[in-house]
């Protein structure tokens, strides 16, 4: 049966695969990206945007134009499914989306703020921190939630020669804290302040995960910490040509003091074989949520949030983090909110 509340072009009920074809592979969900590329930092856009079509809020319809969406790192999970998601919007709607290589989670949030994305993947500490005007941001922003998505996982990635058997034993050591103004680089910080340690104890290397993993394959930096989805393809490309070099550490002893920094935070499980001979370790989990400037109308946020669960199937084609994209679990961490279209549409997929 048709979903009443969405009127997109050719929309089709939860049955109706034709974005398949589009989505048969990671490959073809990384066309939509390579668009984009070239202009990662993100053009300057405010469609759709504005209160003309605000009063219509019993629609659920995406205005017309084009959508740009703030992804990370070309290895890591936001990457891949930021292209699976432009192809689902640009065949369901009509919005022609790109999704673009990004710095991740406060890059991300700065840019969607000043208009230069239209949708932004961010972790929710990051996102709580721009609502609140905390940390990277200078003052709240006008950002809202369209979902709560999937959950990312810490990795503190060791190598086994380096003597590193927990946070604190970072103090003198080269550690890479991940790209600059991304989620990765926040908790990176606030894991070496639980840690009891000062950020001046730490040789901290602001590189990308690509740059990462190589630098700890070749011995040149000593640890590594990455916030990501389940499997990240650069920590599987790590584990499968340098396994009997690297672990991952468990840092759940240090949830309690990174709650206290940012209640978003909880334990959860990396489990075994995730990576190839890593045995199953605890670590601090993180919400990831999707989120949009608040001027954006009712009808497209409504619009893009029923795609994401609708389409829940084809984007698991692109990514197996997106197993986790679930309506039931959609609304986010305080004091992050809904925008009011994602609200309509949560309530009439929830039933």
């Amino acid at each position: 049966m048709k979903n009443p509340l969405l009127h997109r072009r050719g929309a089709t009920d939860l049955g109706d695969r034709r974005t398949r074809r589009t989505l048969t592979s990671v490959g073809a969900a990384l066309a939509a990206v390579s668009l984009v590329l070239a202009g990662c930092g993100g053009q300057r856009e405010r469609t759709p945007a504005g209160g003309e079509a605000a009063a219509d809020g019993d629609t659920c319809t995406a205005m017309p134009g084009s959508l740009s969406i703030a992804t990370g790192n070309s290895t890591g999970v936001y990457y891949v499914l930021g292209g699976g998601l432009a192809s689902v919007i640009s065949e369901n709607s009509d919005l022609a989306a790109t999704a673009a290589e990004t710095g991740a989670s406060v890059q991300n949030l700065q840019q969607l703020a000043a208009g230069d994305y239209g949708l932004a993947f961010s972790l929710a500490d990051t996102a709580a921190d721009a609502v609140n005007g905390d940390g990277e941001f200078d003052g709240p922003q006008d950002l809202s939630a369209l979902a709560r998505i999937y959950d990312n996982y810490t990795h503190v990635v060791v190598r086994k020669d380096a003597g590193i058997e927990s946070v604190a034993d970072f103090a003198g050591k080269t550690v890479s804290t991940g790209s600059p103004k991304s989620g990765t680089e926040v908790i990176a910080q606030r894991l070496i302040e639980a840690a009891g340690l000062d950020q001046s104890d730490v040789n901290a290397q602001r590189i990308d995960l690509s740059s990462s993993t190589d630098a700890m394959k070749d011995g040149s930096i000593d640890a590594m910490v990455w916030s990501g989805g389940l499997p990240t393809a650069g920590i599987t490309d790590l584990f499968t040509n340098a396994g009997d070099q690297v672990e991952i550490l468990d840092i759940s002893d240090l949830e309690p003091a990174m709650k206290e920094i940012n209640p978003v935070y909880e334990v959860s499980e990396i489990p075994a074989d995730t990576y190839t001979g890593q045995a199953a370790v605890n670590t601090i989990a993180t919400p990831n949520v999707l989120m949009v400037r608040n001027d954006m109308d009712n009808g497209t946020a409504c619009a893009l949030t029923t795609m994401l669960f609708e389409h829940h199937d084809d984007l698991v084609t692109v990514h197996a983090a997106a197993e986790d994209i679930v309506v039931e679990n959609a609304t986010p961490p305080e004091p992050i909110t809904l925008h009011p279209g994602a609200q309509q549409a949560i309530e009439t997929l929830q039933g």
